[in-house]
């Protein structure tokens, strides 16, 4: 007999990442993007935070809320194996599964009064559902013996960026982190068009570029609403 258990959500992720296409592909790749923890009104106590500013890094334990979730498939492709190539969904991080839960090791920065939690390196989108948050232990979590499997030598290239200072003013202080974001190639990996002009919504402006070869060429950043320049 089955049985059923009830996931509550109990904090959502407060970020840049305004839409998918700008979120990294793993945790830990792009640390110049803070991410606020904002816990749900129920969870909203001080207590069940003691101690945790002891640790460097955190789980968590969240869900793939903007996914359609229409049935499962025990194969996926993985973009980074560029889009043909296919693996068992075990074998992958693929976010359309069983059922829709993604696990990231972030770091933290600091508690904050509210309580909310400030982190580096998080690969979930703006209001992303957290299921639970776990403190990170080296002695049992780090395997340095842990092998890749087929993402061994899957290196993450990045790319040269190329931005007139003057279309990064529209994010103020989030410019420096919309930069990383592009040096990592936000492109699905079986999109290689150097014609094709690509956008993404980052932290409430459209951004729009092109790549050719290893340099990404910034056309435009404007907020929505704002004149496009002539």
């Amino acid at each position: 007999m089955s049985e059923v258990y009830a996931m509550r959500v109990i904090a959502r992720a407060r970020n840049a990442y305004t839409d998918n296409f700008s979120v990294p592909r793993q945790p830990g790749l792009i640390p110049e993007v803070v991410t606020r923890i904002e816990f749900e009104e129920a969870y909203r106590v001080p207590e069940a935070l003691r101690g945790l500013e002891g640790f460097s890094h955190l789980w968590l334990l969240w869900c793939f809320d903007r996914k359609e979730q229409a049935g499962w498939h025990p194969t996926v492709r993985p973009p980074r194996l560029g889009g043909n190539t296919r693996v068992g969904v075990f074998a992958s991080r693929a976010p359309v599964r069983p059922n829709p839960i993604g696990l990231s090791v972030v770091r933290l920065l600091s508690v904050e009064p509210g309580p909310a939690l400030l982190v580096r390196g998080a690969d979930l989108a703006d209001g992303t559902p957290i299921f639970d948050i776990k403190p990170y232990l080296p002695y049992a979590d780090c395997v340095p013996e842990a092998t890749g499997g087929f993402t061994e030598g899957l290196d993450e290239k990045r790319l040269e960026v190329d931005c007139d200072p003057d279309l990064l003013a529209p994010l103020g202080a989030e410019a420096e982190a919309l930069l990383a974001v592009l040096s990592h190639d936000p492109r699905p990996g079986y999109q290689r068009d150097e014609n094709r002009v690509y956008g993404f919504r980052f932290a409430g402006c459209e951004v729009r570029f092109r790549v050719a070869g290893s340099r990404l060429t910034v056309l435009e950043i404007r907020r929505p609403g704002a004149p496009s320049p002539v």
